[in-house]
């Protein structure tokens, strides 16, 4: 048996993997798949969000040991949640078999202006300072699907309901941001084997920031034409049966 950790991103939660993680389990029989959620979000909305991505491996660390799962873990992680994957397995090797890197963004390997593309800054900013938990959702689904660019009622009530729950404060969510700017990723690849991928429609990151991290670290890359940043939503079969093969080449 193998333990897949997934991680999200920035003021996401667990239910946010939606159907995927079922579709990963399919895949991959014999795993084990836990969905954590960061400080600040899901289940840990009461948390501060740490401003270090190192303080939230450390928080990882503690709550996957108090739940009893011993490493090594098989990690796949979006967006924030691929600096956590890549600064965890660059300070504890030893806990991390492989990481599979969804749509990530790190300095040095991209400009800021790839890593968060410049032009949705007015609306992002403008959400930020006077926006409404519906709004929040739709531009969040605008920006992160292409498959429902154009909306999904039914998933936008899902996700409008898990922010009524569980909701992200503004504060948490500018530090989540604080973090995510402020990574800089070690200058080589950790030493377990890496896959990168990246949906080529991404609204929100330049797909390309993927590309120039998977060839300065000679990793694998793989890319869909027609994804968008949340690669599991858009095109979750797909990421599972790559992701079973590129597994199954070891």
């Amino acid at each position: 048996m193998t333990t897949w950790i997934l991680l999200r991103g920035l003021m996401r939660e667990q239910r946010h993997w939606g159907i995927f993680p079922a579709q990963l389990a399919h895949a991959l029989p014999n795993a084990t798949i836990v969905t954590p959620d960061l400080p600040g979000n899901g289940q840990q909305y009461h948390l501060r969000s740490a401003t270090r991505v190192s303080a939230m491996v450390e928080f990882l660390r503690q709550d996957l040991q108090q739940r009893g799962l011993a490493p090594p873990y098989h990690v796949m992680a979006l967006s924030l949640g691929g600096m956590v994957a890549v600064e965890w397995a660059s300070r504890y090797p030893q806990d991390i078999a492989r990481c599979v890197l969804i749509n990530t963004s790190m300095r040095p390997y991209s400009p800021f202006y790839e890593r968060l593309r410049w032009q949705n800054y007015p609306a992002l900013l403008r959400q930020l300072l006077f926006g409404s938990n519906s709004s929040q959702e739709a531009l969040i689904l605008r920006l992160t699907s292409s498959r429902y660019r154009d909306g999904n009622p039914s998933l936008l009530a899902d996700w409008r309901s898990f922010q009524q729950q569980y909701p992200v404060s503004t504060s948490n969510a500018l530090r989540q941001l604080l973090s995510a700017a402020r990574y800089r990723a070690p200058a080589s690849r950790p030493a377990m084997p890496v896959l990168v991928m990246a949906g080529a429609q991404d609204q929100l990151v330049e797909h390309r920031c993927s590309q120039q991290l998977a060839r300065a670290w000679q990793a694998d890359c793989l890319i869909h034409r027609e994804a968008g940043h949340d690669l599991p939503l858009d095109q979750g079969e797909w990421v599972a049966q790559s992701v079973a093969r590129w597994v199954s080449v070891d």
